[in-house]
């Protein structure tokens, strides 16, 4: 029924959301159970959500490993007597062994030097206690003094016959029964001074002396706390000259004794307090004293505090010794003697010509004088002259718009290139530099300064900045894009000419145009000769149509006198070789083209057009045009077109052709039916190119 009750309870708490509290014993208890299982002391399961009983399970589980691998290391350097076969699963374990097996080595072997268990090392809290239990294990001796407590030695040989009386064999449980340290007789256990007894009332642990503060220590020592006692060490070292004791006292070093000094062999070493001197071995004779290196040189008595001599007297130092001499009457600075000798009297400095003060007015004092010095000038105390005020140090920025000179007494100013001093002396006017016509043509004032500059067509020379130059247009990188023929400098400008004759100049006065003679009237064609106008000139020429060719009605009367010439073939009726000739008409036409001087871009030149529209040609009828002669350079090619319903032969410039140069193009117009030239018209094109590219 109770069991029921019980966990009904549990179940109430569970259900009603309640957290069940666990003591942070039994955090404890469980985090050492499991240390005991080799568990991960890292990774052990929670037994409650509190930080608080995690952080002892993980502690206690820790200490519980770390107890058993120091226990292990212990055993192994008191069974074996060296550290090498130490094996744990963990990095950790191992390492904690390794250390309480070497510091157990530590201390027994301290224990065989007949060192005291308490010495002081500079190891490790946990090394050191493993270090003085395996010394005061080892022991022999029975009691050890540490601190102010004496401990029985754990190791003492309980059958012994000795004297020495054994607490433990003395015990009313004659032999201590279940107890670690002491039995009572009525079945409790105790412990000896420096212990407590465990919460299982059997064993035994050391008490922290430092940490309850139960400990003598005096200000200045640090408590280091040891198994079953304590100690107490200095904070601060004792110094230079000075040795720690094991009372933790400060000892004077005996360097002379220790033979630390570094004294010379003539001197002798004397020991103090911290240090030592070194003293000579001889004496030396009255009047001398001797130096660091021990040799005898003279004393100066007349420089002691009390002095040698009288009163009224005055010491001369000798070799060994001195003399008193009587004084005489000597005046100081600024007075003399008086005329019977008797007394010192000022003495007037300003009376003489010149005086001390060098034009300036002079004071007399009692012993000196002083100097009433003029404006710009300092009586100086040290010199005791009147010395010049450097206004512009003193005064910096204050006195002068530009620069401050100083002069004696006083000081002036000066002003920069390009500004002249004012009336007042010390600000600067602006100096209008044009006036003195430094530019060779124009000028312009500035603030400080001036700019010349000049009229067109010239440029500020770089040598002076102030002489203009002419700019040679003709010879600038644009110099060639200037004129369309040759460009002519002159002062401040250019001018450009065009070759003659055949040439103008354009009203832009740069660009050449061609002269028309056929309009103007200047050529020299005869009447039966045509004129046709060229780049840069003209040509003469007569057309006339060969045999069986009459030349072609014309349907518009002709405008110009170098229009295209046109044969049509008009045969008699019986001539049928006349008739079966293709050729139905030759045409002759002139076209003048540039020398170009750049790259050509394809250019159309000549435009063939069919006489009948493209529609009228049935699919098995074609027109095909070709050059026949006169391309011998191949710088044109023939492309045929359709425009506006009609088939055009254009001829077009491939490549440039550097003149002066003249061809005829031979162009043939072929009216293809069902693949056989049915009938064809020729054109002759008089080409001529100019030497220019104008």
């Amino acid at each position: 029924m109770g069991l029921s009750i019980v966990i009904i309870f549990s179940l109430y708490s569970v259900l009603s959301g309640q957290p069940i509290e666990i003591s942070v014993e039994e955090c404890c208890k469980d985090g050492r159970e499991r240390g005991l299982q080799k568990h991960d002391c890292a990774s052990i399961p929670l037994i409650s959500e509190s930080a608080t009983c995690r952080i002892a399970q993980e502690q206690c589980c820790m200490t519980v490993l770390e107890d058993t691998s120091c226990s292990s290391g212990i055993n192994m350097a008191k069974d074996q007597g060296a550290c090498e076969t130490l094996f744990f699963d963990s990095p950790c374990e191992t390492k904690t062994a390794k250390m309480c097996c070497d510091c157990c080595l530590l201390g027994k072997a301290i224990q065989e030097h007949g060192l005291a268990c308490d010495i002081s090392l500079s190891l490790g809290y946990q090394c050191g206690l493993v270090s003085r239990a395996c010394c005061v294990d080892r022991s022999s001796d029975g009691d050890t003094t540490t601190g102010n407590r004496t401990t029985p030695d754990s190791s003492s040989d309980k059958t012994s016959t000795s004297e020495t009386v054994d607490p433990i064999l003395t015990d009313v449980c004659k032999g201590g029964g279940n107890c670690e340290q002491r039995c009572q007789g009525n079945g409790t256990c105790s412990c000896f001074d420096g212990y407590k007894l465990k919460p299982d009332s059997l064993g035994c642990e050391d008490i922290n002396e430092c940490l309850l503060g139960a400990n003598r220590c005096r200000r200045g020592e640090r408590c280091i706390n040891t198994i079953g006692s304590y100690r107490c060490q200095r904070e601060i070292s004792c110094g230079t000259g000075y040795e720690l004791t094991e009372t933790n006292d400060c000892k004077d070093i005996n360097e002379c004794a220790m033979g630390i000094h570094n004294c010379a062999p003539q001197l002798e070493c004397q020991n103090t307090l911290g240090s030592f001197r070194c003293k000579p071995r001889a004496q030396c004779a009255s009047g001398f004293v001797q130096d660091a290196q021990g040799n005898c040189i003279d004393m100066n008595e007349c420089l002691s505090q009390t002095g040698p001599c009288k009163p009224g007297e005055t010491c001369f130092n000798t070799v060994g010794s001195y003399n008193c001499q009587r004084n005489s009457v000597s005046c100081g600075r600024g007075y003399h003697l008086n005329e019977a000798g008797t007394r010192c009297v000022d003495i007037d400095e300003c009376k003489g010509p010149g005086g001390p003060c060098d034009g300036h007015g002079c004071i007399n004092l009692m012993g000196t004088f002083r100097c009433e010095c003029r404006s710009g000038y300092i009586f100086s105390s040290t010199s005791r002259v009147c010395e010049d005020i450097n206004e512009c140090r003193h005064y910096p920025g204050r006195l002068c718009a530009h620069t401050c000179d100083n002069i004696l007494g006083s000081y002036k100013c000066s002003c920069m290139a390009g500004f002249k001093l004012s009336s007042d002396g010390r600000n600067c006017d602006d100096l209008n530099e044009c006036e003195g016509n430094p530019c060779s043509q124009e000028c312009a004032n500035v603030y400080g300064s001036y700019q010349c500059y000049c009229r067109r067509g010239y440029q500020l020379s770089d040598a002076d900045g102030n002489t203009c130059e002419d700019i040679d247009e003709c010879a600038l990188p644009t110099g060639g894009h200037i004129c369309s023929y040759r460009c002519h400098n002159s002062p401040g400008s250019f001018h450009c000419t065009c070759p003659v004759p055949g040439y103008t100049l354009a009203p832009n006065g740069r660009s050449c145009q061609d002269i028309d003679e056929c309009v103007t009237g200047t050529h020299n064609c005869s009447e039966t000769e045509s004129c046709f106008n060229l780049q840069g000139g003209f040509r003469c020429m007569s057309f006339e149509c060969p045999a069986n060719y009459r030349r072609a009605t014309e349907t518009r009367p002709r405008m110009n006198p170098s229009d295209t010439v046109r044969c049509v073939k008009s045969c008699l009726p019986n001539n049928s070789s006349c008739i079966s000739d293709p050729v139905h008409s030759i045409s002759h036409t002139v076209i003048s083209l540039p020398t170009l001087r750049e790259e050509i871009v394809l250019e159309e030149i000549v435009f063939l057009r069919a006489v009948p529209p493209a529609q009228s040609f049935s699919r098995e009828s074609d027109i095909i045009f070709e050059i026949l002669e006169g391309n011998g350079q191949e710088a044109f090619d023939l492309i045929k077109r359709h425009e506006h319903g009609m088939i055009v032969g254009v001829v077009r410039q491939v490549r440039s052709i550097t003149g002066p140069k003249s061809t005829i193009l031979k162009l043939a117009m072929n009216y293809v039916v069902s693949g056989v030239v049915s009938h064809r018209n020729i054109v002759n094109v008089h080409v001529f190119v100019s030497e220019f590219w104008f």
